[in-house]
C-alpha cells in the first residue's frame, strides 16, 4: 500500500474530476484506500461526480463511519441518484449509514420519476423571507454557503404562506442597498419555475431559453420543493443522449459504460432488437416472392433493387433524426404533425427527383458508353428506376417523419424509432412501390 499511501498524498490539492478519473483506474479496494485518505469534504465532491465507477462497492470498502461521513457530507440529488441504481444488499448496508434527516430528503426524492425535475433536484438552496432587507440576505448566505449547492440564486419566500415570489441573482444581490428589501433587486416579478413531474427535456429547455443557472422546482401551490442546477441538467441530458444513440442504432440503452458491460448482457441488450428487425426483413423476402414473376421476365430489375432500397432508407433515417431532435428540444409538438408532413412530402418528392435524375443518368451514360447493355428498352428501365425513386424517398420521408410522432402519441420513446427500424420498414414498402412501378412502365415491353 506503500505506493497507493504516496498517490493518495499527491491527490491533495487536485481537481476532483482528476480524482475522479485516477479512482476509475483501480480495484474498489485501492480506490477506497485512497478515498479513506482524502479530507471529507473532497471526497463527498468525489462521489457527487457523475463520473464515477461503481461508487458503491467503493462504499462498501470504506470503515462504516468513514462512509457515513461521506454520504451525510454529499450533495442530496447525488446522494439519492446513487441510492436510485444500487442494489442489494449494499443499498440496504449503505442507507442505514445515513442520518435520519437524511433518509428523509433521499426518500422524498426516491419518490419521482427517473428522469423528472423532481429526481433532479436538489433540497440545498437558499431561500429567505421576502421581509428581509438585502443586509440579512447577504449574511444569511455567508453561513450558509457550505452547506448548499448552489448561492447563485436566492429565492424569496412569503413568511405567511411560504409560496414563492420571487428570485433574485447574487450579482444583482450584491450591488444593491443593503436596507432595501431583498425582492427590490429581483429582476423579475415571476420567476420561471417546473413542477416535479415535468420531464428532464422540459427543464433543459427552459434553462436554456431564459438563461437560468438553477430553475425552482414547486408543488401546485408554488411551495418550493427544490432545485434544479444546470450541471444537473448537463449530466442528465448526457445520460439521456447516450441512451437515445443507443435506441437509435437499433439496441436497448446499456446502464453502464461500455467496458464494463459483460459478454451475456451485451447480448441480451443486442440480440431482442437483432431478432426484431430480422423478423421485420422476412416482409422484405415476400414482397420479392410476390414479384417472382416480374423478377424471372425482367431479370435486370434486380440490379437496381440495393439502389431503391437503400435511398428509400437515407430518406426514411434522415427524417428521423431531424424530427426526434426538433421533438427533444421542445421545437415541435405533437399538433404539430401535419405542418411537418406538408414540408417533408414536397421536400421528399425533390429529392427523389434530384435522386432519379442522377440514376437515370448513370444508365443512359452507361448504356451509351458501352459499359453494360441494359437491352432496347433501357431507356424505359431507366424512367422506371427515376420514377420509383422519387415514390420512394417521398414515401421514406413521410414515413420517417411521422414515426416519432406515432410512437410519442402512444406513450413511447420516439428515440425507439431507431434508423434500422425506419429503414426495415421503408425497405419493404420500397419494393412494393418499385414493381409496383415497374407494371405500369414496362407493361407490354418486358413485362
Amino acid at each position: 500500500m506503500n505506493q497507493l499511501t504516496k498517490e493518495a498524498e499527491e491527490f491533495r490539492g487536485k481537481h476532483v474530476a482528476d480524482i475522479v478519473q485516477k479512482l476509475n483506474e483501480l480495484s474498489s479496494e485501492a480506490a477506497a484506500f485512497i478515498v479513506a485518505r482524502l479530507p471529507i469534504d473532497v471526497a463527498a465532491e468525489v462521489f457527487d461526480h457523475s463520473s464515477l465507477d461503481e461508487p458503491q462497492d467503493i462504499l462498501a470498502s470504506l470503515d462504516a463511519s468513514r462512509a457515513a461521513a461521506i454520504l451525510d457530507a454529499m450533495a442530496a440529488d447525488r446522494l439519492a441518484y446513487l441510492f436510485r441504481d444500487m442494489e442489494e444488499p449494499p443499498r440496504e448496508q449503505l442507507l442505514a449509514l445515513l442520518t435520519s434527516e437524511a433518509r428523509s430528503v433521499v426518500d422524498s426524492l426516491l419518490t419521482h420519476p427517473e428522469g423528472s425535475a423532481g429526481s433532479l433536484m436538489t433540497t440545498e438552496f437558499v431561500s429567505v423571507p421576502s421581509n428581509w432587507t438585502i443586509g440579512e440576505t447577504l449574511k444569511h448566505v455567508r453561513e450558509v454557503e457550505g452547506a448548499r449547492e448552489t448561492i447563485y440564486a436566492i429565492y424569496v419566500i412569503d413568511p405567511t404562506t411560504r409560496r414563492l415570489e420571487k428570485s433574485v441573482s447574487l450579482r444583482r444581490l450584491i450591488s444593491g442597498d443593503l436596507h432595501a428589501p431583498v425582492g427590490s433587486v429581483a429582476r423579475y416579478d415571476a420567476p420561471i419555475t417546473v413542477l416535479p413531474q415535468a420531464d428532464r427535456e422540459e427543464v433543459a429547455h427552459l434553462i436554456s431559453e431564459y438563461d437560468l443557472l438553477a430553475i425552482p422546482v414547486v408543488d401546485e401551490k408554488r411551495h418550493v420543493l427544490g432545485i434544479v442546477t444546470v450541471d444537473d441538467v448537463i449530466d442528465a441530458m448526457i445520460e439521456a443522449s447516450t441512451e437515445d444513440a443507443q435506441k437509435f442504432g437499433g439496441m436497448e440503452a446499456l446502464d453502464e459504460p461500455y467496458p464494463d458491460i459483460g459478454f451475456l448482457t451485451m447480448l441480451k441488450k443486442r440480440a431482442g432488437w437483432l431478432a426484431v428487425l430480422f423478423l421485420s426483413e422476412m416482409l422484405t423476402a415476400s414482397a420479392m416472392q410476390h414479384f417472382e414473376d416480374e423478377l424471372e421476365r425482367a431479370v435486370v430489375l434486380t440490379l437496381f433493387i440495393p439502389l431503391i432500397m437503400s435511398s428509400g432508407g437515407n430518406s426514411g433515417s434522415q427524417a428521423t433524426s431531424l424530427i426526434i431532435r426538433a421533438l427533444a428540444l421542445g421545437e415541435l409538438r405533437l399538433k404539430d404533425w401535419w405542418r411537418v408532413a406538408l414540408r417533408e412530402a414536397p421536400t421528399g418528392a425533390a429529392l427523389g427527383s434530384f435522386l432519379g435524375v442522377i440514376g437515370m443518368a448513370r444508365i443512359a451514360i452507361w448504356q451509351e458508353a458501352g459499359i453494360f447493355d441494359y437491352g432496347p428498352h433501357w431507356f424505359l428501365i431507366a424512367l422506371t428506376v427515376g420514377l420509383a425513386l422519387v415514390a420512394i424517398v417521398t414515401f421514406g420521408s413521410l414515413a420517417g417523419s411521422m414515426l416519432p410522432f406515432a410512437l410519442k402519441r402512444l406513450g413511447f420513446d420516439p428515440a425507439s424509432a431507431s434508423a434500422p427500424f425506419v429503414a426495415t420498414l421503408v425497405d419493404v414498402s420500397g419494393l412494393v412501390i418499385y414493381f409496383s412501378v415497374a407494371l405500369l412502365v414496362l407493361q407490354g415491353t418486358l413485362l
